[in-house]
């Protein structure tokens, strides 16, 4: 078997040369092909994902298996006040700068050799906010001299990269409703795409594609079956196609949220989202397949119209969100897309097409399913799903089940990576269950729309989380690194045979590619729930990583939680580079 790197062709040289770039204010103005072309360059780091194909892979060598373990901390930049909570951000670098967002929707603007702070924008939030798991924000997006991202009130941002001041600012809804916004926002062809949060309060989950330089709509995509998209103010055909996999007027309130962003492949030209939970959890109120809800959703940029979708749960009744980032990776000349699922299947798709190629598990117990059909690409169920409630004795609680994964998933929303250099695919997963039980509900605009209860509980004594390596063509599993508490943090890999990923116990962590041997750890201060990155400057590379404990495994958790009660909050920014 012969592995390929992801490498642009022809067309999408083409494509890059294509696009027609709006007048630049700042000679350090990111364009588009500075996005394209964000995961061959080494001297920044201009998009999430380290490229808009999500690989989160680096072509340095600079610091390697040799000698990582002489990384020592280059500066360190406190996030300060209160406002601690989850830190779950991915660091942008360009034109001296690193650009990173923080808890409550702050931004930063530092100095990236030095850590000194350039400015700070504190987003002013509302009372009554409701966000569903933390105040955290996952990051932002670089365009022209722009650093753009969400807010917890559902607003899109756009600062002035140089100052910090306020260039553009957009409601995306109305956060009273339930909707808000913290994933990092994706730049393609002059575009800003955005998607929305609030799946547990019944909104109807959407993608939102804005004009970057001005925040102006351009196409609006809904992941709800029988909602009606538009392209520049005018209708555009709903998703789908009214009640084909709805019953009644539910799909009006049906979720589908696409709260972890989005991911595109300039080769297919196709934008790829996650979507969430279909509304309510109570699976039995909305028999069908409940489409577009935990799926990915494949979108053309230029149109916003639906290209294929994959649907990983259908009528998901235990919160298995598809909202996982969907990796674009190329093998034996094919143009393959890698998910790894919370309801603990590894899917690899035709990303021309959204064909099911491969799927097989990457956690070691799943109740719910015992496989996944290859020719049918649905799952094979066991039957595992808590009871009807309006069939139980008093009508208020239907049968408790335990099923692995818990809905805090065999991986939840933390990146994977993969490597060019080993053709794996570094998977942080997590090993537990829950007891689920499904109640009567009834939707009230802005208040919690569940009709379930459960209980996470931990399945081994000695670990949850667990760093996994897989090959993706034969779904075996390379290696892994066990961990005690959840795995939460993104995963970064380079050509120098090293994967960085860091452990709510506070450590970052270097580990060989090839075995999982680990070369190098430095304790933060705090749990590491954000996503490492690198680059080079001045002649050094640098790693950068923000550290800070918090996200849903607190706030969720319950058994899990009261296992990890003890870590502490904490908000800061760490650079590394070696020693000389």
């Amino acid at each position: 078997m012969k592995l390929l790197s992801y490498s642009r062709d022809a067309a999408v040289i083409a494509l890059a040369a294509s696009l027609t770039a709006l007048p630049a204010t700042s000679a350090f103005a990111v364009s588009d092909s500075d996005i394209l072309n964000d995961a061959e360059t080494t001297n920044d780091v201009v998009s999430y994902g380290m490229g808009p194909q999500g690989q989160r892979y680096s072509t340095l060598t600079q610091i390697n298996d040799k000698n990582v373990n002489k990384l020592v901390p280059a500066w360190t930049y406190s996030f300060g006040g209160e406002k601690q909570r989850g830190q779950e951000s991915q660091p942008l670098v360009s034109n001296g700068k690193i650009f990173v967002t923080g808890s409550y929707s702050r931004a930063f603007a530092l100095n990236s050799q030095t850590g000194e702070e350039i400015w700070q924008y504190d987003h002013r939030l509302p009372e009554g906010i409701l966000p569903c798991c933390d105040v955290i924000n996952r990051g932002g997006a670089l365009y022209d001299n722009l650093f753009i991202f969400g807010t917890l009130d559902a607003q899109i941002v756009a600062l002035d990269q140089e100052t910090g001041d306020v260039v553009w600012k957009e409601k995306i809804d109305e956060f009273k409703d339930g909707y808000s916004n913290s994933a990092a926002p994706l730049i393609v062809k002059g575009k800003v795409i955005t998607g929305v949060s609030g799946g547990e309060f019944g909104i109807i989950g959407r993608l939102e594609a804005r004009d970057a330089k001005t925040g102006k709509m351009v196409w609006v995509r809904p992941t709800v079956e029988g909602h009606m998209g538009t392209l520049n103010g005018k209708d555009n055909g709903i998703s789908g196609k009214t009640n084909a996999s709805w019953p009644g007027d539910l799909w009006k309130t049906g979720g589908a949220a696409t709260w972890n962003g989005a991911t595109y492949d300039p080769e297919v030209d196709l934008i790829f989202v996650g979507t969430g939970n279909p509304a309510p959890w109570n699976a039995h109120m909305r028999p069908g397949d409940n489409l577009y809800s935990t799926s990915t959703v494949a979108i053309d940029p230029d149109t916003g119209k639906i290209a294929w979708h994959y649907q990983f749960t259908p009528n998901d009744g235990w919160d298995y969100d598809g909202v996982n980032e969907t990796v674009s990776f190329n093998n034996g000349g094919k143009k393959l897309a890698g998910h790894a699922d919370r309801n603990g299947f590894f899917y690899v798709l035709d990303r021309t097409n959204g064909k099911l190629v491969n799927a097989f598990p990457f956690v070691n117990q799943i109740d719910w399913a015992k496989g996944v059909d290859l020719k049918t690409g649905r799952p094979i169920e066991t039957g595992v799903r808590p009871g009807d409630p309006s069939a139980s004795t008093d009508g208020k609680k239907g049968k408790q089940i335990f099923v692995a994964p818990s809905f805090l998933g065999g991986k939840n929303w933390m990146p994977m990576a993969y490597s060019q250099a080993t053709g794996l695919f570094y998977v942080p997963s997590n090993e537990w269950g829950m007891d689920l039980w499904n109640e009567p509900v009834t939707y009230k605009k802005g208040a919690a729309y569940l009709g379930a209860g459960f209980t996470i509980k931990p399945l081994n004594d000695d670990y949850i989380g667990a760093l996994r390596a897989y090959d993706p063509i034969t779904g075996k599993r390379v290696w892994e690194v066990k961990n005690k508490a959840p795995l939460w943090g993104g995963v970064l890999a380079t050509a120098g045979n090293v994967v960085f990923t860091g452990t709510p116990e506070g450590f970052l962590k270097a580990f060989n590619a090839k075995t999982g041997e680990e070369l190098w750890k430095f304790q933060t201060g705090s749990g590491v729930v954000g996503s490492p990155i690198t680059w080079t400057e001045g002649g050094e590379q640098y790693i950068a990583v923000p550290s800070g404990w918090g996200g849903a495994v607190p706030l969720w958790g319950g058994d899990v939680a009261k296992a990890v009660k003890s870590l502490n909050q904490g908000g800061s920014l760490w650079a590394f580079k070696l020693s000389k």
